[in-house]
């Protein structure tokens, strides 16, 4: 998350918003960003029911009932532009994203 928050005024300038998604509560997700030092971006809440967004991108672990490291551009038409879902132990290079907002 922190990556995401260095290059925010850059993916403003793709006019891409930048949303992370959990799949814990709204005082975990609170409390997560406050021990990063807060993010200047929106920390969505997936847990009631829990996971549904996880799982309408195909990134929820059912049993062991998290998602995994997900990253998803749409388009300002709602259309899926990009799909990383990658092990939770890596952070894919944001040039990567940027390389897909310069193409749409």
């Amino acid at each position: 998350m922190p990556a995401y928050e260095a290059d925010l005024e850059r993916f403003k300038g793709y006019d891409a918003q930048v949303l992370g998604i959990s799949v814990d509560s709204v005082p975990s997700n609170a409390a997560w960003a406050k021990s990063l030092g807060g993010l200047s971006y929106h920390l969505l809440s997936d847990f009631e029911p829990k996971g549904e967004v996880a799982r309408a991108f195909g990134a929820y672990r059912e049993g062991d009932g998290i998602s995994e490291r997900a990253i998803f551009i749409v388009d300002k038409e709602g259309r899926l532009a990009y799909k990383d879902i990658h092990d939770i132990g890596d952070q894919p290079d944001n040039e990567d994203l940027f390389e897909v907002l310069r193409k749409l």
